[in-house]
């Protein structure tokens, strides 16, 4: 299965405790690294956040962002009246050092870290309602990941089908190659004014012949091919086998052009080795 692992995904719901929105982005990664931001409020839950978030990604970072925005009406705030009576006790005597010009503002000695608390609030629905949000968020990124995993291995088809294209070339100059050479061979020994052992001569053109031949390149060339085609339809994240696949199709182009004797051939390896390069690249971001 060709997965993408570019990806977003936005979800947010207005719920009577206030408004819950998870953002996700991934990008390609050699493993699995996730990123988590989250209020305070739901701080307690980051590790079954994560647990959830790698279940549905195998392979990518993943940048995941929680936005909590509290209710007006569904807050329940009190005064801490012995952290108040504290803090007031301590600004009226700056304010008395400070002489009559001084004046206390009692918003300010609200807005004070401690002086408010929220009672209202129960963080077990809160829990389950960012829980529920993610699962839709996940979903989301996946049809996205699969959209673009889509696009990538109409990508890949079209290079195999390049790569295949050129292997058949190769395969109907064979004939005309091994008959041109043997021929420039004989050319060469009938010039010669020695005697020459015709038996050894045959032996020495089937060994020729056998150093020069690519068959076996051009057949590892197509099942490499068939490979990477069948994880198009695979349930398994194809990302690392399509990587060794890269590397097993630039090998067999390698050896191609090194054995080639012939600047047709020659051209055609290279063309391989450039719809190849092109292909792994796409490939680095296939989870």
């Amino acid at each position: 299965m060709i997965r993408s692992m570019t990806g977003f995904a936005r979800r947010e719901r207005q719920h009577p405790f206030g408004l819950l929105a998870w953002e996700l982005k991934t990008v390609n990664h050699r493993y699995l690294e996730i990123g988590l931001r989250l209020p305070e409020e739901l701080r307690a839950a980051e590790s079954d956040f994560r647990q959830t978030i790698a279940a549905a990604v195998r392979r990518g970072k993943v940048e995941c962002t929680l936005y909590f925005r509290p209710s007006v009406t569904a807050t329940g705030l009190e005064v801490d009246a012995q952290v108040l009576g504290a803090l007031t006790e301590r600004v009226r005597t700056l304010a008395t050092a400070a002489g009559p010009s001084a004046r206390i503002d009692v918003l300010d000695l609200l807005r004070w870290p401690g002086v408010m608390r929220d009672t209202a609030r129960d963080a077990a629905p809160l829990i389950a309602a960012a829980h529920a949000l993610l699962a839709e968020a996940l979903a989301e990124l996946a049809r996205f990941r699969d959209s673009e995993g889509g696009r990538l291995a109409e990508a890949l088809e079209q290079r195999c089908a390049g790569i295949l294209e050129f292997a058949a070339r190769v395969t109907e100059r064979l004939p005309e190659v091994r008959a041109r050479i043997r021929a420039k061979l004989l050319e060469r020994v009938a010039q010669l004014t020695a005697q020459v052992d015709h038996d050894r001569l045959e032996q020495e053109l089937a060994l020729l012949a056998q150093r020069l031949d690519v068959d076996e390149e051009i057949d590892r060339l197509r099942g490499h091919v068939a490979e990477v085609r069948k994880t198009f339809v695979g349930t398994e994240p194809a990302g690392r086998r399509l990587d060794f696949l890269m590397q097993e199709l630039n090998r067999e182009a390698n050896t191609l052009s090194s054995k080639s004797q012939d600047l047709e051939t020659t051209r055609a390896a290279v063309d391989m080795k450039v719809l190849i390069e092109q292909m792994r690249e796409q490939v680095q971001n296939v989870e």
